[in-house]
């Protein structure tokens, strides 16, 4: 029997934040994710590898657990369309067997002032269980609410 190549999803998502012309440090962006550092290569170069993580601190504060972890390997950087693409090359979150992606930034104008559009592409396989409605929803989701983090930290900033 011929074995049929599996299918992979191919999800854009994409929200914007008025009055940022720069990308803010993930801590702002996604401060669910409280660890992030290099493992290897040099940084910001292709090949770099990222550890990041989403930890839990116990009620009593005396235990930290890591509960979701992902390495990360930055496959290339596009100073013109201010584009970088990653795929995590392994992880303990449950489904993603692989997973590309690209995030771009995009200068756009709205009625009231300049803004960035942050769009974030991925190809990932099939989640067991989920539809591909399911992490377009949730990730566009997410992404909204990163970007709304960002504006009212550069508000705060009187940008």
């Amino acid at each position: 029997m011929a074995c049929e190549a599996e299918k992979k999803w191919e999800i854009t998502v994409s929200a914007g934040v008025r009055g940022s012309r720069f990308f803010q440090p993930p801590r702002v962006a996604l401060p669910m994710i409280d660890v992030c550092y290099g493992v290897g290569g040099v940084s910001g170069q292709p090949g770099c590898i990222r550890y990041s993580a989403v930890t839990k601190i116990s009620k009593d504060s005396s235990e930290e657990t890591v509960t979701n972890w992902a390495l990360e390997k930055l496959l290339a950087i596009n100073p013109v369309n201010k584009s970088f693409s990653y795929e995590i090359v392994d992880s303990n979150m449950n489904g993603f067997k692989s997973l590309v992606a690209t995030t771009e930034l995009t200068q756009v104008k709205d009625a009231e002032k300049e803004a960035t559009a942050i769009t974030w592409s991925f190809v990932a396989n099939p989640i067991e269980g989920w539809t591909e409605k399911g992490p377009t929803e949730f990730y566009g989701s997410a992404l909204q609410r990163m970007a709304e983090r960002m504006e009212a930290a550069l508000s705060t900033q009187g940008a």
